[in-house]
């Protein structure tokens, strides 16, 4: 028998009632006997103290329902910007999305930041338009909104009586003709084959035919339907839940799905006894209690994050199998023991003690792409509040890194310090609740810095032969480097004859390939001013390695790992001094929502901070403002505000791209001081890693 799975997520910018819409989607669906409330702190998905006190959801939560055969995993995910990594990380294993919208605020900073992420990744869409009963609340204009802002075409399905009323309790399905008009006209866009029925039969185009084209356009990302209604009033929530299976694409799982097991984690914690829980999504092959099963990173290195990481070398890490202890579904409110899951099946896993968020099990590699969110912009200094804790916190620290490579520390030996970089102040709570209640440390923090970023001025090259004065290693190598466009990260490519490189110590010359990436992440967390560096191309031009029995010039004790590593740094620093770098800040796409008479003066405000005005639109004595600003003089922004708009001003902020830092005439580079031995202080270096 085979059975049909949806994994879908549940989408939108902070407060636009995405986690009261899937307790209203497990409610309607029969899975919950009543319908949690964010606000109580009794939802289904918040499981959190903290998430229960804010209001706010912080870590991804699976639940489980069925809707007409479709078991729905559906994988509620955090909407405020601080936790954007956690959606990241859920991205890909969807297999569909309900991006959800308010009615009256609209298209907001995060929801572009999701639509992009998930049309880059080709994940089927819906939008719900939520809130249609408040105050305020205009569909039309968030449809327009939507295609105008986020480039996207719509269809909308259903038609809400009585917006921005108490009375718009209830969303029915469009009427059959309306419908049927609407579908034709935007779906024939796209098709020309149906176009030609359009024009030639248009009264025999059936509907069944326009909703299987309907269901194909959205599954190919060509257009988005558009449902309406009230989550906390259940008003749209049938007409969606139908929609769902209808539209969105499924995955089948029957007994003779054979093959080698393929899937992704997508989430890792810790249970009562502190073994780690891996959440899985399966794509290929059974996965089965005392299965064993291997692990891999994928290679990332978009961003090589910097200092002392948990993460260090993970650019394509493999491990050896690991046999899994229990497997565990949702089903009907609770997780229950499963011997096996398939296709599209999602899973809590014991046993795998070594596994992180991004592994691959398996045969693996199945992913899309890369969401390519914001990397964090902000940094904070974590102090134990007891010195007696200063060891207990760094083992926590690395421990959290070590399970999740999006959490970044920079350790600082030689000023006893401990940093992790952050998306927001919120955030700081979440990993301060984190040490407290599941390590028994509590800490402290200083107050946030900005994290910048370094790129390549210009290309730049370094060649160091064996045996020459400047090279005190056993190994040869050049590299050059090459600036690429903003938002590139790091490439690494080997162009030497795979003959040339130790095979005995990399296998070929694609795990030589893979080695140097580690090297580079490893190199580049502290560019020449200390900071990251990105958006570059690294080429190895020359590798050699020594041997007893070789040429004069490559003659001695055989090249070690060591020898590569240690030279590789080397070079890789000197050819970034020979390149330079350009220091680079975060910049933050702003909306301000301030008087009309007030919006003069912030106009000026945003010009003296070092921002560009976008957009400015003034109605009903509101003026509505879209700016970028940088993100080294938001603090300064927010406490200017209040003076100009005569209270406070509603603005948001979402991470935009990142520019080169203003200097004046004879200003020097903002730096950040190393946490490792700078391999350009040669003595200094050897001293510290060795010879």
């Amino acid at each position: 028998m085979t059975r049909r799975t949806l994994n879908l997520g549940i989408l939108a910018h902070v407060d636009a009632g995405k986690t009261t819409l899937t307790e209203r989607l497990l409610h309607t669906a029969g899975a919950i006997a009543d319908v949690g409330s964010v606000d109580a702190g009794t939802t289904q998905t918040d499981t959190l103290a903290l998430e229960r006190a804010r209001g706010i959801t912080i870590r991804s939560a699976v639940a489980t329902f069925v809707v007409d055969g479709v078991t729905v995993n559906l994988i509620d995910t955090p909407g405020h910007p601080d936790f954007i990594a956690e959606v990241e990380r859920v991205l890909g294993v969807l297999d569909g999305a309900v991006l959800v919208v308010s009615a009256v605020e609209g298209v907001q900073p995060q929801t572009r930041a999701l639509m992009g992420a998930l049309r880059r990744l080709g994940v089927p869409t819906l939008l719900f338009v939520n809130k249609v009963d408040r105050a305020g609340a205009d569909v039309g204009r968030v449809v327009q909104e939507v295609e105008q802002r986020l480039g996207v075409e719509t269809v909308l399905l259903t038609d809400v009586r009585d917006a921005g009323r108490g009375t718009a309790a209830s969303a029915a399905e469009r009427h059959g003709a309306a419908l049927e008009a609407a579908l034709a006209d935007a779906l024939s866009a796209h098709d020309d084959d149906l176009l030609a029925e359009l024009v030639d039969h248009a009264e025999r185009l059936a509907p069944r035919r326009l909703r299987r084209e309907l269901a194909h356009q959205t599954a190919a990302g060509e257009v988005c339907p558009v449902l309406a209604g009230s989550a906390m009033k259940g008003a749209g929530v049938p007409e969606l839940l139908r929609q769902l299976v209808e539209l969105l694409p499924t995955t089948g799982s029957g007994r003779a799905d054979g093959g080698e097991v393929s899937a992704r984690v997508f989430k890792v914690e810790r249970g009562p006894t502190g073994e780690r829980i891996a959440y899985v999504r399966v794509f290929s092959g059974r996965l089965a209690v005392r299965d064993t099963v291997g692990s891999r990173q994928p290679p990332r290195i978009e961003s090589a994050r910097g200092g002392h990481r948990g993460h260090h070398g993970h650019g394509g890490r493999r491990d050896g199998g690991e046999k899994v202890k229990q497997l565990r579904v949702f089903d009907r409110g609770s997780w229950v023991d499963r011997h096996e899951v398939g296709p599209g099946e999602v899973a809590r896993v014991t046993g795998l003690s070594r596994v992180r968020v991004g592994d691959d099990l398996g045969a693996g590699d199945h992913a899309t792409g890369t969401a390519q969110f914001a990397p964090p912009t902000l940094e904070t200094v974590v102090e134990p509040l007891h010195e007696r804790d200063r060891g207990r916190l760094k083992a926590a620290l690395l421990q959290l890194a070590d399970e999740d490579p999006l959490i970044d520390v920079r350790q600082d030996e030689r000023r006893r310090e401990l940093a992790v970089s952050l998306y927001g102040d919120v955030q700081k709570e979440v990993i301060g609740a984190t040490l407290a209640t599941e390590f028994g440390v509590e800490v402290r923090f200083r107050p946030s810095t900005v994290v910048l970023v370094e790129r390549p001025a210009r290309s730049g090259t370094c060649l160091e032969r064996l045996h020459s004065p400047t090279n005190p290693l056993n190994a040869w190598l050049g590299v050059r480097i090459d600036p690429l466009p903003p938002g590139s990260g790091v490439e690494v490519h080997a162009e030497v004859a795979a003959s040339s490189t130790p095979d005995y110590l990399y296998r070929n010359l694609t795990g030589f390939e893979e080695a140097f990436r580690e090297f580079a992440g490893a190199t580049f967390a502290e560019g020449l001013h200390g900071w990251e560096v990105t958006d570059c191309r690294v080429t190895v031009t020359e590798c050699v390695y020594a041997s007893a029995d070789g040429p004069p010039s490559t003659r001695g004790p055989m090249s070690t790992a060591n020898d590569f590593r240690r030279l590789a740094a080397l070079v890789l620093m000197r050819a970034l001094e020979d390149a330079g770098t350009v220091v680079c800040e975060p910049v933050l796409a702003a909306r301000f929502d301030v008087p009309a008479l007030a919006a003069g003066g912030v106009v000026a405000l945003v010009s003296r901070l070092g921002g560009r005005v976008r957009s400015q639109f003034t109605s009903g004595g509101e003026s509505a403002i879209g700016a970028d600003v940088p993100a080294t003089r938001l603090q300064e922004l927010r406490q200017l505000l209040p003076g100009l708009t005569g209270g406070e001003p509603h603005l948001e902020t979402a991470f935009s791209h990142r520019a080169p830092v203003r200097l004046r005439r004879g200003e020097r580079p903002p730096s950040r001081p190393r946490v490792t031995p700078d391999p350009r202080n040669l003595e200094a270096y050897l001293a510290a890693v060795g010879r």
